[in-house]
């Protein structure tokens, strides 16, 4: 099975703290940060967007895998804030970064899960030779309701894989995905923020979805979670992502490396593939490595995943997540909401 070649993430630099969204509508910053592990998150500048994020997530990624961008035959680009309606990103990055025009190219929706949907498309070409390399993104500048729950955790971010047989850094042992009718979040056209289900959206949406792939991987490979050196999970908050973990035997050393939303927030198609991002900057040779996303609607991706040899020639060539994640500029409510356009003319 095609591996990871290269990888590479972005990740803006301004901030907002949790206390700071509280401030402004009355909440407990302190109920907010417990009840949701989450201290501040990450909030895109006005010219950043979905594709803004990818070119500079691809770019990063290349630099790692250290091959000529126009040997890319696929590229796929998984969003839920695509920044047009009819219009691909895929192709806006394939042009950043010269590789095209002799591939194909298109945008991927499946709320949160779209970025590793991405990578097992790439994935399934470059193991039926059509491909030499895929080039997978999952990025998002997500949206939250002023004063809804959603505006505490929804950020910006996003990473990029580029998969292929050759060179590879970690091998993709298998994959696994699990996927049902659960409509726990949507967003109509024209609507401009999306509508959860509150509670719905735990045990018969994010945990079961996740428990199930988790569960589908291991009957697939035989591995269970005392065989994984690292897990990441989606992670639409701390609190869930925790529980995952709890609930599938792995411990907090195994997942707390690609813990990133107390941090930067949920970056929704962003968020298991910055996790695993995070995981690639430390693993050695030889560790093994459970990935598992997931996206409302809903469904989830599994990978399990064998770090080789190869990572510590590629590692110091782009910039490590948390490197990225320790620049950044506090901004307070009034400056989030003219970057987020929250307000609206009348």
């Amino acid at each position: 099975m095609a591996g990871i070649v290269g990888y590479g993430v972005y990740i803006p630099s301004y901030r907002i703290k949790v206390e700071e969204i509280a401030r402004v509508w009355g909440d407990d910053p302190q109920a907010i940060s417990r009840g949701l592990v989450i201290q501040e998150k990450s909030v895109p500048a006005p010219d950043e967007d979905t594709a803004t994020i990818s070119v500079e997530a691809a770019r990063n990624a290349l630099k790692r895998a250290k091959i000529d961008p126009k040997k890319i035959g696929a590229l796929y680009v998984g969003s839920e804030s695509h920044p047009y309606a009819v219009k691909p990103t895929a192709t806006i990055v394939a042009e950043a970064i010269d590789a095209g025009p002799h591939l194909s190219a298109a945008d991927m929706e499946f709320a949160c899960k779209a970025g590793t949907a991405g990578m097992q498309s790439c994935i399934g070409l470059v193991d039926a030779n059509i491909s030499n390399y895929g080039l997978a993104i999952g990025a998002d500048t997500a949206q939250g309701a002023p004063g809804d729950a959603l505006e505490y955790t929804a950020s910006a971010g996003g990473a990029a894989y580029i998969l292929g047989k050759k060179d590879t850094i970690a091998d993709i042992d298998s994959t696994y995905s699990f996927t049902t009718d659960t409509p726990d979040f949507y967003r109509r056209e024209g609507m401009p923020y999306p509508r959860h289900g509150g509670r719905f959206t735990g045990v018969p949406a994010y945990f079961k979805h996740v428990i199930a792939a988790a569960k589908g991987i291991s009957e697939k490979t035989g591995l269970n979670a005392s065989d994984y050196d690292y897990a990441v999970f989606h992670q639409p908050n701390g609190k869930f992502y925790l529980k995952a973990a709890e609930k599938l035997g792995f411990t907090k050393e195994q997942v707390k490396s690609g813990l990133l939303s107390p941090v930067i927030g949920n970056t929704y198609s962003g968020a298991t593939p910055l996790g695993l991002a995070a995981i690639l900057d430390e693993a050695k040779p030889g560790d093994k490595i459970l990935a598992i996303s997931y996206g409302s609607g809903a469904g989830s991706d599994a990978f399990s995943i064998t770090v080789n040899d190869k990572i510590d020639d590629k590692r110091e060539l782009a910039p490590k997540v948390r490197d990225i994640i320790t620049n950044k500029c506090y901004i307070d409510y009034a400056v989030y909401a003219k970057f987020k356009d929250k307000l609206k003319m009348a």
